[in-house]
């Protein structure tokens, strides 16, 4: 086995964090998913996990130094295990039979009592910061380990809807980047701005990972009818002359449907009507209302009558 500080590119005296980024960068190189073309990426790969568990453990770099133990983290005194410098520490006095005193041997595994995990707490914690929880480390069986794939990349899109859109909560349609299309359930309450979360409709893995998922942003259109106002609906509502002056009903199309709304007798312009629970819906269930500003409109193609009337009145 190679010296671990040749394996990692790190001078003897190279601080942790050091050691830690080398480490970090040569195992996102060198992992086998990574290089699924190259039959010798899993042995660099492997190479670079045990010089990491070498130096990249305090006390293991520590009895590395002191040779104490050897690249592959092996006691360099086989049988023994020292302690405090005592190359007998690994035996333990014990009385017993006819013989007298005699000595049992008690040892720990390769490099500090590990157990001969390969990636014993260092090389372990570390590949979720490189690759993702999707490489979190998994116990399989007698001490192995198992890793997934990488997932794919989420994907960032802005979707446009209407007013109506927003009132109704229908299927709409958002393009993804490379122009595939999915469709989108709204859901009840949605505003301006929102993102909705479409889980593996991302990019997909190239190593066969879970595919990533599609972030859609909300962006409510400009209307050319509704002016929205929070939850509440405003609208213009042109009414005749005739009608502002002896009341009528008039029809007022809101974004669940057209209704006829009441004009009371002499409405002047800027009368404001209210609808109850024809605005966008509310969280609790409800729905906003709808305000209709009364304008008056006199007739397009004049009257002579009414012109003949008010002259008279002048």
């Amino acid at each position: 086995m190679r010296d671990p500080y040749e394996v990692l590119g790190v001078a003897r005296n190279a601080s942790a964090k050091d050691i830690k980024s080398a480490y970090r960068k040569l195992a996102k190189k060198y992992h086998p998913d990574q290089n699924p073309d190259d039959p010798k990426a899993k042995d660099r790969f492997a190479s670079v996990n045990q010089a990491y568990e070498i130096v990249g453990d305090e006390k293991t770099r520590a009895a590395f130094d002191r040779g104490e133990i050897d690249a592959e983290g092996k006691q360099r005194f086989q049988g023994f295990e020292s302690a405090g410098g005592d190359p007998f520490a690994g035996f333990r006095r014990r009385q017993g039979g006819p013989g007298g005193a005699h000595f049992e041997f008690r040892s720990g595994g390769p490099a500090g009592g590990q157990g001969g995990d390969p990636f014993g707490g260092g090389a372990g914690d570390i590949f979720s910061q490189i690759f993702g929880d999707a490489f979190s480390q998994q116990h399989a069986g007698a001490g192995t380990r198992r890793q997934a794939a990488p997932g794919g990349s989420d994907v960032n899109v802005t979707l446009d809807i209407t007013v109506e859109d927003m009132a109704s909560a229908p299927k709409v349609t958002a393009q993804l980047p490379g122009g595939r299309r999915i469709a989108v359930k709204l859901p009840a309450y949605v505003e301006d701005g929102q993102t909705i979360r479409l889980k593996g409709q991302g990019e997909a893995s190239p190593l066969g990972g879970q595919p990533g998922d599609a972030l859609v942003r909300i962006r409510l259109r400009r209307h050319s009818y509704y002016r929205v106002e929070g939850r509440d609906l405003h609208v213009d509502l042109p009414v005749p002359l005739k009608e502002g002056v002896i009341g009528a009903k008039v029809a007022v199309d809101t974004p669940t449907g057209r209704i006829a709304l009441n004009v009371p007798a002499w409405s002047s312009s800027d009368k404001v009507l209210r609808v109850k629970g024809r605005g966008l819906p509310l969280k609790d269930g409800g729905h906003g209302d709808l305000y209709a500003h009364v304008r008056l409109m006199l007739p397009e193609q004049g009257d002579a009558e009414l012109e003949a009337l008010l002259r008279a009145k002048a």
